[in-house]
């Protein structure tokens, strides 16, 4: 499972022009999901994720979690995250789980995280979204929880 992470102050997911979800102060994690994810690596990134220390304290320094600071999490399921672009031009989503195994595995990431006290908004699983984002910092991260 691999996810990106963006600090945000403000971010949104539209489906047909439509907000489906929104967050202030926060994370955007776009969600990957591959045939050989279970709920274990949900559970490592969901831990992960939420502890990272990459809010800033008061004296400016990166050192306060998604926890500390009541933010809220945006998730959105993104498979071309393990598009595979070694070979020709057109990238391979071979690697992606298939969509009803990977609709299960994002629900049950977006509980866990909602388990842990967390405010989440979602995107629309398999739909075309746009995501709009002002980016804080930029931080951006990427995890993947078989490294």
């Amino acid at each position: 499972m691999k996810a990106v992470i963006q600090r945000a102050k403000d971010a949104r997911v539209l489906v047909g022009g439509e907000v489906v979800g929104s967050i202030d102060n926060g994370l955007v994690v776009l969600l990957g999901i591959t045939h050989e994810d279970t709920i274990e690596d949900a559970k490592y990134l969901v831990q992960k994720i939420i502890h990272l220390r990459i809010f800033e304290d008061e004296n400016e320094k990166m050192n306060l979690s998604l926890q500390d600071t009541d933010g809220s999490l945006l998730s959105i399921s993104q498979f071309t995250l393990y598009g595979d672009t070694r070979k020709g031009r057109r990238p391979n989503f071979m690697q992606a789980a298939r969509p009803d195994d990977a609709l299960e595995l994002y629900n049950q990431f977006n509980e866990l995280v909602k388990e842990q006290n967390i405010h989440v908004e979602t995107g629309k699983f398999g739909e075309m979204m746009d995501v709009q984002l002002t980016n804080s910092g930029p931080v951006t991260l990427i995890i993947d929880s078989k490294e």
